[in-house]
């Protein structure tokens, strides 16, 4: 039991010799194009509430 756990952690430890990490740069790109594409998501979230949210007002008449 104990060698497969001993097995186990090798593997991960062989596992995270291979990931790669972001240059400074990437990860600044990486990071901006994640909050322009909140923004966008939030933008068009929001107009789709207020239309739907208008459309409702203007059917029941609130």
């Amino acid at each position: 039991m104990f060698a497969r756990i001993a097995l186990f952690f090798r593997q991960v430890v062989a596992e995270l010799k291979k990931v790669v990490r972001p240059t400074r740069a990437e990860l600044l790109r990486y990071t901006a194009v994640v909050l322009v594409f909140v923004a966008v998501v939030m933008a068009f979230v929001t107009l789709v509430d207020l239309g739907v949210g208008s459309l409702v007002g203007w059917v029941f008449g609130g």
